[in-house]
C-alpha cells in the first residue's frame, strides 16, 4: 500500500511517504520555504520531494492521509462552548455558529492541496483521522513496542489539548481521557513563553533552558493551573487570554498577568524574577503531567511492561521526559522525533496503513529528508569564491580540525526529520575547549549566550558518561552527566549538570560515527558538541545553497559538505 501523509497548513506543515508500511521519506515544508514553521503554507514542496524520493507518481498513491477529523470537532464543540463561554464568549459562539463554514473549509482544503500537487482528487482515496490520535500513532507505530500506554499533549487539535490512552497488541487504540481547551498545558507553557520574552509556538525550549537557572519555590503557579483528582484547569483569565484582555494584540498573556508578575521580560539576558518564573512554570508543567500519568496510565503501564509513547509539541520538553523516564512504572519511553504538528503527517499515514493491514516498521533513525549528489555540491561551491577542496578522508580532516578547537559545519547525507540536528545538518565543536559554546552562540548562531548545547556520544560509551541506561537516538531526552565527566566536557553540560544527548551508532549514521570515533582517538573523549546548522530564527539548513548562505552570513570558517571541505 502506498500512502502519502500530508500535514495541515496552520503551522509545521509536512509530508511523508509510507510504502507497504516502510517509511521512505519525511520532511517539513519550512526547510524548502526557509520560513520557520511555514505558517499557513501547503506542503507542496514536501509532497513533491516525497514522491520523487519514492519514485512515485501521483496516480500511484493508494491513500492520502491527513489528521483532521470533522467528527472530533462536532464531538468537542459543545464541551468547548460551555467551558469557554465565561471568558471568551465570542470564540465560544463561533465554535457553534461557524461550525458548518469551518468544516466546509476543511473539506475543501485537502482537494485544493492535492490539485496543486498534481493529483486528481477524484482518483485518490483520502483518509482522515483525529489530531491527537495521529500524534499518538506517530510515536507508537514507529516505536517497535508491541503494546504501550500513550500520552499526547500540545496546544489544541479539534479542541483537544491532552489525550491519554493505550495501544494493545493488535495496534488498536483506546482513549482513557481527553482534556479540552482552554484547559491546555501547551497553551499554558506557550503563554508563559510569551511573557518571558520569547515567541509562543517557537521559543518554549528557551523557557525550558532558562528554568534551571531559577528557583521554582519563589513563585506559586496554582493560580494559573490547578490540579486535583485527575483533573486540571487552566485559568484563562491569565492564559491564552481573550483578545480584549491581552497585554498586546500579538501576545497571549493578559493584562492581569502583568499585574500579578510585573512587566514582561525583554532582551536576551538572564534576569530576576524571570528565571524564577521560568523555573516555576517548568515545575508546574512537570507536576501536572506526571500526576496525569499516575492517575490515568498506571494500569496501562503495568499491562505494557512499562512502555510509554509520547508525542505532541509538549513531548519535546526533555526535562519532563527525564522525569517520565524516572517514573517507577516507566521502563522505556519513546518520543517521536518530530513531535510537533510536523509529525501529524506521519501519524495519519501510520493510522491509515494499520487500518489497511500494513505492518509499520519501527523508526531506527531520523534521516528521511533530501540529500545531494557530489555534482550538485560542486555546482554550488565551485564558483563561491571560497577554498573548495576534495578531501581524501573528510572524517580525518574534520576530526583534526575539531581536536584543535575549530568549529565546523557538517553537511552530510539525508537531512534530519524533526527539529534536532542529528549529525547530518550540524554545527560541531570540541566539548573540552572552554569558550567553544560561547563562540558558536555569539558569532555563528547569534543567539542567547546562556543557551546550552547538546552532545553527540558514541552509543557504547554513553552510559559511562551519563547517569542512565536508557537509549537516546533522537535528542528527545535529558540525563544527568556523571560527576567525573562534568569537567571533562564542560561545553555540553547545562547549569543543572544535565545534557540532552544523541547516542550515535554505526548502523544509524556510519560517517558521523566514524567522525566521533576518530575524534575520540585524538582527544580521549567520545563526544562532540552538536547543534543545528542554522542561524537564530531560521529553519535548519536543507540544501547546499542554504549551507553557502549560512557560511557567508555567519562566523563559520569551515564547512564539511559531502567529501569537500569549504574554507572561508
Amino acid at each position: 500500500m502506498i500512502i502519502l501523509g500530508i500535514g495541515n497548513p496552520y503551522h509545521d506543515s509536512s509530508a511523508c511517504l509510507l510504502v507497504d508500511g516502510k517509511l521512505v521519506a519525511a520532511v517539513e515544508e519550512e526547510r524548502f520555504l526557509r520560513k520557520k514553521h511555514a505558517d499557513g503554507a501547503y506542503p507542496l514542496h514536501s509532497i513533491q520531494y516525497c514522491l520523487k524520493t519514492g519514485g512515485i507518481k501521483p496516480a500511484d498513491v493508494d491513500i492520502v492521509a491527513n489528521a483532521t477529523s470533522l467528527a472530533a470537532y462536532d464531538r468537542h464543540k459543545w464541551p468547548y462552548f460551555f467551558r469557554a463561554f465565561r471568558t471568551r464568549p465570542a470564540q465560544a459562539l463561533k465554535a457553534i455558529s461557524k461550525a458548518g463554514e469551518r468544516k466546509r473549509n476543511w473539506k475543501e482544503r485537502i482537494p485544493n492541496i492535492l490539485t496543486k500537487a498534481g493529483f486528481d482528487p477524484q482518483q485518490v482515496k483520502v483518509w482522515t483521522g483525529e489530531h491527537h490520535r495521529a500524534h499518538a500513532a506517530s510515536a507508537f507505530y514507529f516505536s517497535g513496542f508491541e503494546k504501550a500506554a500513550f500520552l499526547t499533549m500540545d496546544g489544541s487539535g479539534e479542541f483537544t489539548a491532552t489525550m491519554l490512552g493505550a495501544f494493545d497488541a493488535a495496534g488498536k487504540v483506546r482513549v482513557f481521557k481527553e482534556f479540552i481547551v482552554p484547559d491546555s498545558l501547551g497553551f499554558f507553557y506557550a503563554t508563559m513563553t510569551d511573557f518571558l520574552g520569547f515567541e509562543h509556538d517557537d521559543g518554549e525550549y528557551k523557557v525550558m533552558g532558562m528554568a534551571p537557572f531559577g528557583d521554582p519555590s519563589r513563585y506559586d503557579m496554582d493560580e494559573l493551573v490547578r490540579y486535583a483528582k485527575g483533573r486540571y484547569r487552566v485559568n484563562d483569565d491569565y492564559i491564552y487570554a481573550a483578545r480584549r484582555d491581552r497585554w498586546a494584540p500579538d501576545k497571549w498573556f493578559s493584562k492581569k498577568m502583568v499585574q500579578r508578575y510585573g512587566q514582561p521580560r525583554e532582551g536576551d539576558s538572564l534576569l530576576e524574577p524571570y528565571i524564577h518564573i521560568a523555573a516555576a512554570v517548568q515545575k508546574k508543567f512537570e507536576d501536572v503531567a506526571l500526576a496525569l500519568v499516575d492517575y490515568y496510565l498506571s494500569d496501562a503501564l503495568k499491562a505494557s511492561d512499562g512502555r510509554l509513547c509520547f508525542s505532541g509539541g509538549c513531548a519535546l520538553n526533555v526535562k519532563l521526559n527525564q522525569k517520565l523516564i524516572a517514573h517507577p512504572l516507566v521502563k522505556e519511553l519513546w518520543v517521536q522525533p518530530a513531535s510537533s504538528d510536523a509529525g501529524l503527517s506521519l501519524g495519519a499515514a501510520a493510522l491509515a496503513a494499520h487500518e489497511a493491514g500494513d505492518r509499520v516498521e519501527p523508526m531506527t533513525h531520523a534521516y528521511w529528508g533530501p540529500e545531494y549528489s557530489e555534482e550538485e555540491i560542486e555546482r554550488v561551491f565551485s564558483h563561491s569564491g571560497h577554498s573548495f577542496n576534495l578531501e581524501k578522508s573528510i572524517t580525518d580532516t574534520v576530526s583534526r580540525l575539531l581536536h584543535r578547537g575549530e568549529v565546523v559545519a557538517w553537511f552530510q547525507g539525508r537531512m534530519e526529520w524533526g527539529p534536532r540536528a542529528l549529525g547530518n545538518r550540524s554545527i560541531l565543536g570540541n566539548p573540552v575547549v572552554k569558550g567553544t559554546a560561547d563562540k558558536i552562540n555569539e558569532v555563528i548562531k547569534f543567539r542567547e549566550q546562556w543557551r546550552p548545547f547538546c552532545p553527540s556520544i558514541l552509543a557504547e560509551r554513553a552510559h559511562e558518561i551519563l547517569d542512565t541506561d536508557h537509549d537516546s537516538p533522537f535528542m528527545t531526552y535529558c540525563f544527568t552527566v556523571r560527576p567525573e565527566w562534568r569537567e571533562r566536557i564542560p561545553e555540553v553540560v547545562h547549569v543543572d549538570n544535565t545534557a540532552r544527548p544523541q547516542f550515535v551508532t554505526r548502523e544509524a549514521n556510519p560517517r558521523y560515527y566514524e567522525l566521533i570515533e576518530k575524534f575520540s582517538r585524538l582527544s580521549g573523549v567520545p563526544v562532540l558538541i552538536n547543534t543545528s546548522l542554522n542561524r537564530r530564527g531560521e529553519p535548519m539548513v536543507c540544501s547546499p545553497d542554504d549551507a553557502l548562505a549560512m557560511l557567508r552570513g555567519s562566523g563559520l570558517k569551515y564547512l564539511a559538505i559531502g567529501n569537500y571541505l569549504v574554507t572561508k
